[in-house]
């Protein structure tokens, strides 16, 4: 069995020739050092969070399923972290804050990276106010940029900073970093008021209707991704879709402009545009503000 020698630290690996994206050519060895590369850029969002993984030990079109505990036969070295979930359940979240442990999750085949909005410590109040912009069927990318704009434009008007991503599928996220003073209840609540304000600006293309068949095609606000042990995709993180696309920071200008489009970036081609731009999203962790009243 090869082993990876990581910080000091001997890892085992399995099945590095897996086809995890059959269609693409990509292996689980592409996976790990996609992990190995991205690193600099992934692991500051990752770090202090209790993490829920994707897996697909059997490539994308295999079964998957999502993992929160940390498995069986997992090393001792894990940093991990213990969450009630009320009525005595508790659930022993992996923390991923190593490179180490970002190579181990590429060997168990964990296709996405899915942080809590909250870090160990604060769990109870969320680091950051999200905005979920959910493509259906008669939306376009122009639909989703228009909206991203028209949010950003809103919480301007109240001094506040925001920062979008592509989700890596076709949707797109807004993250407006707050200060740790707010209840996972007030962060959605806020939300839920900015997406009622855009769903009234723009009712043809907008709905705000959680069920899925009632949503005439629209695209969805989704404010309720704001709760307790909601996740999304991590910056950077893959997506277990053909062409392996990534979750990818935007400038507003390319939002504005509509200048990448979803899945444009990839595993195999991210990479340069890292390395010349830097993490877009690294003023979402320091960039703390205070919500106003609205």
């Amino acid at each position: 069995m090869p082993t990876l020698m990581v910080n000091n630290r001997e890892l085992s690996m399995t099945n590095l020739d897996r086809e995890l994206w059959p269609d693409d050519g990509l292996l689980k060895h592409d996976l790990v050092r996609y992990y190995i590369e991205a690193a600099p850029y992934l692991l500051p969002h990752l770090r202090n969070r209790p993490l829920v993984v994707q897996r697909f030990p059997e490539g994308i079109h295999g079964a998957g399923f999502y993992q929160k505990n940390v498995p069986e036969g997992a090393p001792d070295w894990l940093r991990t972290c213990p969450v009630s979930h009320g009525e005595g359940k508790e659930t022993l979240y992996i923390i991923a804050d190593s490179l180490e442990t970002l190579v181990w999750l590429g060997n168990q085949a964990c296709l996405e990276l899915h942080p809590w909005l909250s870090s160990v410590g604060s769990l109870e109040s969320p680091d950051f106010v999200v905005f979920d912009l959910d493509p259906m069927e008669r939306s376009t990318f122009s639909h989703v940029c228009t909206v991203a704009i028209a949010i950003k434009e809103l919480l301007a008007g109240l001094q506040l900073q925001c920062y979008p991503k592509l989700s890596g599928a076709t949707g797109m996220q807004i993250y407006l970093p707050v200060k740790l003073r707010y209840s996972y209840r007030e962060a959605r609540d806020f939300a839920q008021e900015i997406c009622r304000r855009v769903h009234r600006a723009y009712p043809g293309i907008t709905t705000l209707e959680r069920k899925v068949g009632q949503r005439g095609g629209k695209l969805y606000l989704d404010y309720l991704q704001n709760g307790r042990g909601k996740t999304l995709a991590a910056p950077y993180s893959p997506r277990p879709l053909p062409g392996a696309p990534v979750s990818l920071p935007l400038t507003w200008d390319e939002v504005s402009r509509e200048a990448i489009l979803p899945g444009e970036f990839t595993m195999e081609n991210v990479l340069p545009r890292l390395q010349q731009h830097g993490d877009l999203f690294a003023p979402v962790l320091e960039n703390k503000q205070l919500l106003p009243s609205l």
